[in-house]
């Protein structure tokens, strides 16, 4: 059973927290780097691709393109295997995850939250829930922006990796709340000033 922060708080925590962040940085911030992207590859400033939202339901993600061109619909890439592609401009927008921030606008129309388990694409979700069942029960949940994955283990290059993180977003289901929600998104801060994304 849900408690009050999961089924109420933790949705007024998202849009309270995208709308302060819009008004204090993102409503000039955003379209420098819209600017800069497009300058850099030539290609639309977006990147959306389809992930696995709450149970289950498919939504597209939204990211300042970091990469030229896209990858196989039918065979998704890791991370490992996408360096090529990667632009000048696009190192450093994933380095301090800026590539991101564009995911506040799934957050304010409900597809994202601020904070849980990480948005996998279908191909992926099934080899995880393959090997680890228990990852069945995120699926309800909608995906994070953050997550104790991401910044306990971050960017996953294997599957192997990718179970790992998995373990740690399951530690999630058990500590859903206002606390555990803001230490995570101080921790993220954290990781974003150091430049610890990839």
């Amino acid at each position: 059973m849900k408690t009050y922060y999961e089924a109420f708080g933790k949705r007024i925590f998202d849009v309270l927290f995208s709308l302060a962040l819009i008004v204090l940085l993102l409503w000039w911030f955003v379209p420098v780097i819209a600017i800069l992207v497009y300058l850099d590859s030539r290609e639309a400033i977006f990147y959306y691709q389809e992930r696995v939202g709450a149970n289950n339901k498919p939504f597209n993600i939204i990211k300042f393109r970091s990469m030229r061109g896209v990858p196989p619909s039918n065979d998704p890439l890791l991370s490992k295997d996408e360096q090529l592609r990667i632009t000048r401009l696009g190192r450093i927008l994933r380095k301090y995850r800026i590539d991101e921030l564009p995911q506040f606008y799934n957050v304010l129309k409900g597809e994202m939250s601020i904070v849980g388990p990480r948005p996998e694409r279908h191909q992926f979700l099934s080899k995880i829930t393959q090997y680890l069942p228990k990852y069945k029960r995120l699926i309800a949940l909608k995906p994070g922006i953050s997550s104790l994955g991401q910044i306990r283990f971050g960017y996953a290059d294997s599957l192997d990796e990718m179970l790992q993180r998995a373990r740690y977003d399951l530690k999630y289901l058990d500590n859903i709340n206002l606390i555990t929600d803001l230490k995570v998104v101080l921790a993220t801060v954290w990781v974003v000033l150091n430049g610890k994304g990839k």
